[in-house]
Formats: C-alpha cells, structure tokens, sequence
C-alpha cells in the first residue's frame, strides 16, 4: 500500500512539472508569434501611455498591412537607440531577460513611438506656425501631450526605403529620432526593427484598457 502511494505520488510531481512544461511552451509561443507584453519605462509617449504601464503588444499587425504614419509601433533598438551589446554578462542578462519576459523589469533595448515619415516621405520642423510638416502639408498632433510643441529642434529628413522616422508623443522628454540625426543612420529605423504595434494597457488595474492610438497623418 505504501509502495502504492509512493508510486501516485511519483506520477503527480511527474503531471505537475510536465504541465508547467506545457504551459511554459504554449506562453513562448503565444508571445514570440501573436502578443507579447512589455513595461514602458519613460514618459515619452505621455498621455497615451504612462511610465510602469504594461502593455499588451500585437505581433501580427502589420502583417497583412504596411506601417502607416500615425501607426504606434513597438520596434527593437539595437544598434540604433541603444548599443548592440549590453555587456553586462551572461547570469546578470538572464535575471533581467527573465523579469523583461514576465513584464516586470523594464526592457532597455525596447522602444514605444508614434511613425511621423514612412519610405518616400519628407518631414520637417517646423513651418512658420510652429507645425510639424509632411511632404509639405503642415500637420495638426492632436496627441501631443499638453503644452509641449512639435519639436525644439529644427529637421529636414527624407525617410529612404524600408526605413521610418519615430517620435514620441511627449516631444520635451522624447528621445527618438531627432537624437540621432548625427549618428550613424540619422535617426531612421529599419522596418524589420518594429516588432508590432500596443493595443490594450493590463496594468495598473486602473489603467485596464484598450489603447486607441489609430490617428491617420496626411
């Protein structure tokens, strides 16, 4: 009887750790192919997202449609915005990979922003009114966080094929692509970069809900 026992005992440690398993794998694939979920560290997209918001990212919007100015996208930014290797080891990157994939840490290397210039665009601040332009029409930002002005630098870019030009919605604490109009690139992210666009906030409780962020530019 007790051997009995022993035996059913076996077998449950066995489900358990084969369902954790299972569920591990089914998680990996889910976030790596349709949703993964990501912290917003800053306040540079400001009022549409707040800094600690977790977020819930799909990776397949834009896979039947091209990325649109006005798009939000989420987009990796090794060797763009941050450098291609952290160098901060193998035990330390695994800890913080693992709190970056369960959304509690912060994920340097991953960036928020809305698309101001697709390929073929030419954008430039600011007109004589103050306004953003694209390809010579003056752009009125209704999303911009509250009191800040398109930009405080001034910019000439043409956006070259399969590349975008980013900025965040709170243009006074932004570091995007106006940042790097000096560096290697000028600012301009490759499209294979974004990984896909945020459509609804999971936490706070109190910030449970769907991100409305479909703004159509001319």
């Amino acid at each position: 009887m007790n051997q009995a026992k022993r035996q059913s005992r076996k077998l449950g440690w066995r489900f358990v750790v084969f369902a954790v398993v299972v569920i591990f794998v089914f998680l990996a694939l889910l976030r790596n192919l349709w949703v993964d979920v990501y912290f917003i560290p800053s306040e540079s997209m400001e009022p549409l997202l707040l800094s600690g918001d977790r977020v819930l990212v799909s990776r397949t919007s834009f896979a039947g449609s091209p990325i649109e100015r006005g798009d939000v996208v989420v987009f990796d930014g090794r060797g763009s915005f941050t450098p291609l290797n952290s160098g901060t080891g193998p035990v330390a990157e695994g800890i913080i990979g693992a709190g970056q994939w369960l959304g509690l840490v912060p994920n340097n290397n991953i960036y928020v922003k809305r698309v101001l210039g697709v390929a073929g665009d030419t954008v430039k601040c600011c007109t004589d009114g103050g306004l953003l332009e694209i390809n010579g029409v003056p752009v009125s930002e209704s999303y911009l966080y509250p009191g800040d002005e398109p930009s405080a630098l001034n910019f000439e870019v043409t956006v070259p094929q399969g590349k975008l030009w980013l900025m965040g919605d709170h243009r006074n604490v932004s570091l995007d692509s106006r940042s790097l109009l000096g560096a290697p690139g000028g600012g301009l992210i490759s499209t294979t970069k974004v990984i896909g666009s945020p459509f609804a906030t999971v936490w706070p409780l109190g910030r449970l809900h769907v991100i409305d962020s479909d703004t159509r530019l001319p």
